[in-house]
């Protein structure tokens, strides 16, 4: 089911130096002189379309540096004076969205522990009625898509519709080498439920560390992403807020030098004659998964009924760590994955556990 969101094309309220939009700038104002020197340095790599700074900053515990504050503001704007880039700020609160757009601010954007409260979304929602400015939304800490696209919404029904989505990556227990998981499926749902809605990387938040930077940009813009923020510092090492992730301006300019731009689709009628044949062979093996899967389940109710009349548990753990080792084992003959033969197994032994409890319950029921 598609979204019913009001909004207008990316082309039409921005324009982009270069391919693809880059938004970037430091992690914090911390200064104004740091923040000017910044700016010019972004300005100077043209590649660069939009300035961006934190003002207020929301950290996850007191004490740490939590913004200059409004101040930063005018320095804000003096450097859009002096360079001619539009501006991009965090907005948390009513009170911020008043004071960046009295700032001439050019663009809003709502961070990843705002949109998690719908509270706060609709808050800045109401002081944004009847304002014509550009909206950017980042995902919730949470891997929750429905408070991602709930956050979109109630921005969009305040008239806002200048809307983007920024991707940001997801808050994991799991150790891995990001600082956020990326999770690209959920970015991938909601441009599918959303196909009109731009949608932007911020590969700093989701990396961590500015290594991994040039690899998460490409991947963003191979999923047809239309942007990257990408956080910018004039000496990252003495940064307030963000050190490792930040890359030097000059740094920036090479991540986007190398980047490889792809086209959406070609109009090549070969290659789109050859791509539909190998879709239609997809289509034929989707097909032909799903009718296995349904016998399967048909086999595993048979089964559960069997359980049921013989008084037997659902949960075998030997037959279900014999099925992970068989299976895995032939997946890697096949050259795939463990981790996505794990979790197809894991999706499908949910299935099965939950299909022959309903046969378990219908029986308790009857009694």
């Amino acid at each position: 089911m598609k979204l019913n969101l009001n909004i207008q094309p990316l082309s039409s309220w921005m324009k982009v130096s270069s391919e693809p939009l880059i938004i970037s700038g430091p992690c914090s104002a911390e200064t104004e002189e740091q923040l000017l020197a910044t700016a010019h340095l972004v300005k100077n790599t043209g590649k660069v379309s939009v300035l961006r700074a934190g003002i207020w900053k929301p950290r996850t515990r007191p004490g740490e540096f939590e913004g200059i504050g409004s101040i930063g503001l005018q320095w804000l704007k003096r450097a859009k004076e002096e360079t001619g880039l539009p501006t991009a700020v965090e907005v948390a609160t009513a009170k911020h969205v008043e004071e960046a757009l009295a700032a001439g601010v050019d663009i809003l954007w709502i961070g990843a522990r705002s949109t998690v409260n719908p509270f706060t979304v609709q808050e800045i929602a109401d002081a944004l009625q009847g304002a014509d400015v550009p909206v950017m939304v980042k995902n919730p800490i949470n891997p929750d898509l429905a408070l991602w696209i709930g956050a979109l919404e109630r921005i969009n029904r305040a008239g806002i519709t200048k809307l983007a989505a920024i991707h940001r990556g997801f808050s994991s227990f799991e150790k891995s080498a990001y600082r956020n998981e990326p999770m690209w499926d959920l970015a991938i749902h909601l441009k599918t439920l959303a196909p009109e809605l731009p949608i932007l990387n911020d590969p700093s938040h989701i990396c961590g560390t500015r290594d991994l930077i040039p690899y998460i940009s490409q991947q963003a813009l191979d999923l047809d992403m239309q942007g990257l923020m990408i956080e910018s510092h004039i000496d990252p090492s003495v940064a307030w807020t963000d050190a490792k992730q930040q890359v030097t301006p000059a740094a920036l300019t090479e991540i986007v030098n190398n980047l490889t731009i792809r086209k959406a689709d070609s109009s090549n009628p070969e290659f789109t004659d050859k791509l539909q044949g190998l879709r239609d062979s997809i289509d034929r093996i989707d097909d032909q998964i799903l009718q296995k899967l349904g016998e399967r389940m048909a086999l595993v109710e048979k089964i559960g009924e069997y359980k049921r009349d013989n008084d037997v548990t659902i949960l075998q753990v030997n037959r279900w760590e014999e099925i992970l080792e068989k299976r895995t084992a032939l997946a890697s003959a096949l050259k795939l994955e463990k981790d996505f033969t794990e979790k197809v197994l894991e999706l499908i032994h949910g299935e099965s556990i939950r299909k022959q409890t309903e046969i378990m319950n219908a029986k308790t029921e009857l009694n």
